[in-house]
């Protein structure tokens, strides 16, 4: 029996062995770029989604059936959710920095203008307005699924969150299609290497939102959440949420004002 509100973890090695697979997967993308091989990178990839999902298991039976996670506990895995998405504000403010730092004062070696001279952009009002359009889509979709789940809307709430899903993975292909017809690469001067890492690494987070839905569907399928604690879906939402915001800030600054 313990005197306070608190849930004290036991021992758990998927935070070391994760550390380690995770470690592996720069190391194996660098053994890719410099010798062609992708075993490495391969097996961190593989390590890290089975190690996660035995993580998620042993947390979803300390919230679900064990029920550890108390009023206070909650309290403070929506203060981590929140602090997370700063961190995730702070990476991606450093490549906002990097783009407007070069747009605003072009150099000499671009040409001196922006877009830099002999860079044919992309249309901003055509595949990336339908992408933006998905996402807003998206927001709403799983807005429905949350409240849905705070009436009691079971089949609501899993028709909301399954149509968001459907919409991430819509994204996700409107983007891969959009990489492949681009007149530029990510060499092609700061233009490619500011627009590819700031829409690959915004893709790579739609990617993570679209994982927690999933997890967070089957979830909702076998009944782990309901009016009082659905706390796991709530930080999926807050983080879609987020990735929402994120791609209309970067709608605005690189796909229509930057080209």
């Amino acid at each position: 029996m313990q005197n306070h509100p608190f849930h004290l973890v036991e021992y758990s090695p998927w935070p070391l062995l994760n550390s380690f697979a995770i470690l592996c997967m720069p190391i194996g993308l660098v053994y890719l770029i410099r010798s062609g091989t992708s075993l490495l990178l391969i097996l961190g990839t593989l390590s890290v989604a089975v190690i996660s999902f035995l993580w998620w298991r042993d947390v979803v039976r300390e919230s679900t059936f064990q029920g550890f996670h108390s009023s206070m506990v909650v309290q403070g895995l929506k203060v981590g959710v929140l602090l997370f998405i700063v961190s995730e504000v702070c990476f991606f403010f450093a490549f906002f920095w990097a783009y407007f730092h070069s747009s605003l004062a072009p150099s000499i070696e671009i040409g001196s203008c922006w877009p830099p001279v002999g860079t044919s952009t992309l249309d901003a009002f055509q595949v990336p307005l339908l992408n933006t359009s998905v996402l807003l889509l998206s927001g709403v979709s799983i807005t429905w699924a949350h409240h849905s789940i705070e009436e009691g809307d079971h089949k609501s709430a899993i028709q909301g969150l399954a149509l968001t899903l459907v919409l991430g993975i819509y994204f996700l292909w409107l983007q891969y299609g959009e990489y492949s017809e681009t007149a530029f690469s990510i060499a092609d001067s700061i233009y490619g290497s500011s627009f590819f890492l700031a829409t690959g690494f915004h893709g790579t987070h739609v990617a993570v939102g679209a994982t927690f839905l999933t997890v967070c569907l089957a979830r909702l399928v076998f009944m782990h959440f309901d009016k009082r604690h659905h706390t796991g879906f709530l930080a999926a939402a807050w983080y879609w949420h987020f990735v929402d915001v994120v791609w209309l800030f970067l709608y605005v600054s690189i796909y229509w004002w930057g080209s």
